[in-house]
């Protein structure tokens, strides 16, 4: 289940998505982990878990915060689940926190 709303017209976040985006990022290993699949264009299960010196459990539980997050999609093959960044939530969460961090305040701020 993830929290994004995957066919939203206007590309918008839903409702608490920034702030789990955000969370899901502030871990390094994480963060890592969506670069990892962000670089492929499919990454596979057995790639990360080679790549990432921690159990398969744990690489289970980020990638479940990733996806819970709407950062990565998951498509099942047989056994296997490949893995594949969600490039408009990524962009609309970078354009939200521009758009945070770029308020105007009052003249003489």
């Amino acid at each position: 289940m993830t929290m994004y709303l995957e066919h939203d017209p206007t590309g918008q976040l839903a409702a608490g998505q920034f702030e789990r985006i955000a969370k899901a990022l502030a871990d390094p290993r994480r963060f890592a982990m969506l670069e990892a699949i962000g670089t492929e264009r499919e990454c596979p299960n057995q790639t990360l878990c080679q790549d990432f010196p921690v159990s398969k459990a744990t690489v289970s539980h980020h990638l479940k915060e990733l996806i819970q997050a709407g950062l990565v999609e998951a498509d099942r093959e047989g056994q296997y689940v490949h893995y594949r960044a969600n490039s408009d939530i990524i962009k609309a969460y970078a354009a939200e926190l521009v758009r945070r961090v770029s308020r105007k305040t009052g003249p003489g701020s």
